[in-house]
């Protein structure tokens, strides 16, 4: 019996397979695309707001000037009773306006969603001040509470002689009546937003709680608004963000008065930056604003990433 020699051949290396130019186009173009907005978004919030943190501690006045002068404007900013007074009604504004247009949008929600007639004409009517801006908001409200062309001179020529509504220059009601302007703007764009959530219910849930004979009232309590709680969150960080800065409305409403009434941070520093030339101490209260605003952000985007990994979690 012959045996055979087995003999080995050398196996030539497959070359690697590059890939078409348009296949690898397509494999960068999202990153192309985005780039810009990303480079243009990392220079507007990082570089400017370094640049900011900077000049606040600057002693920068008309110009900047890029020496170190320490935190000394914070601690006058802090002594200014005007800034105490505009950070107080921050506060008071953005309370009230939160908890005012979250509850008005939430009960306008709720009534839409009973299925009521000309359902489209009703969504249209309270969508329709979120169409406005808030300077033609706050201006056309100006004429309307002005006592001497608005309401007030109105019912008078119409011979009550003694009626007075003159919020809009009493120093304890001007505040309350920017809020209440603000609510009547946003609550449109809160309902939306809750109507959607609502609509999103599963309805074989709300039927099952029906036929167990529970309530209308019990259901939207322990069914529908616990499932569109997520919405709750958007709605109160979106309120709060325009809370923080709000700015228009009060220039075109009251200037910031009477007096120093409505003075908000937003306006405390466009009046150091713009109109008295400090710019230290205007990005000192820029900074501040920036720091209650970042109470907002930083929770929401914390929960934000929580809630997504739990739900990936979970499959």
């Amino acid at each position: 019996m012959v045996v055979e020699p087995v003999t080995f051949t050398s196996v030539r290396a497959v070359p690697k397979r590059r890939r078409p130019l348009r296949e690898w186009l397509s494999g960068i173009l999202p990153q192309l695309v985005l780039a810009p907005s990303l480079l243009a978004s990392f220079i507007y919030v990082f570089v400017f707001c370094g640049w900011t943190i900077w000049i606040s501690v600057s002693n920068s006045s008309l110009l900047p000037d890029y020496s170190w002068s320490g935190f000394h404007h914070y601690v006058e900013l802090w002594g200014n009773e005007r800034w105490r007074i505009a950070y107080t009604n921050l506060f008071l504004f953005g309370s009230l306006y939160v908890v005012g247009a979250t509850t008005i949008g939430l009960l306008l929600a709720i009534l839409i969603d009973q299925r009521i007639r000309a359902e489209a004409l009703w969504r249209t009517i309270y969508l329709y001040p979120l169409a406005i801006s808030f300077i033609v908001t706050g201006t056309v409200w100006r004429w309307l509470l002005n006592p001497s062309t608005g309401v007030e001179s109105l019912i008078r020529h119409w011979g009550w002689t003694s009626f007075k509504f003159d919020w809009l220059v009493n120093r304890e009601m001007a505040i309350y009546t920017v809020v209440i302007i603000g609510i009547w703007q946003a609550s449109g764009f809160v309902m939306a937003l809750f109507l959607a959530g609502l609509r999103s219910v599963d309805p074989d849930l709300i039927k099952a709680a029906q036929i167990d004979g529970a309530s209308m009232p019990r259901i939207y309590r322990r069914i529908i608004l616990p499932a569109i709680g997520p919405i709750f969150v958007a709605v109160l960080v979106v309120l709060l963000q325009s809370a923080i800065k709000i700015f228009d409305l009060v220039v075109a409403l009251t200037a910031g008065g009477p007096g120093i009434a409505t003075t908000v941070p937003s306006i405390y520093v466009y009046d150091l930056i713009f109109q008295r030339g400090q710019m230290a101490e205007g990005a000192a209260a820029a900074m501040m604003i920036l720091f209650v605003l970042s109470f907002v952000l930083v929770p929401y985007t914390i929960w934000s990433n929580w809630r997504l990994r739990r739900e990936a979690s979970r499959g």
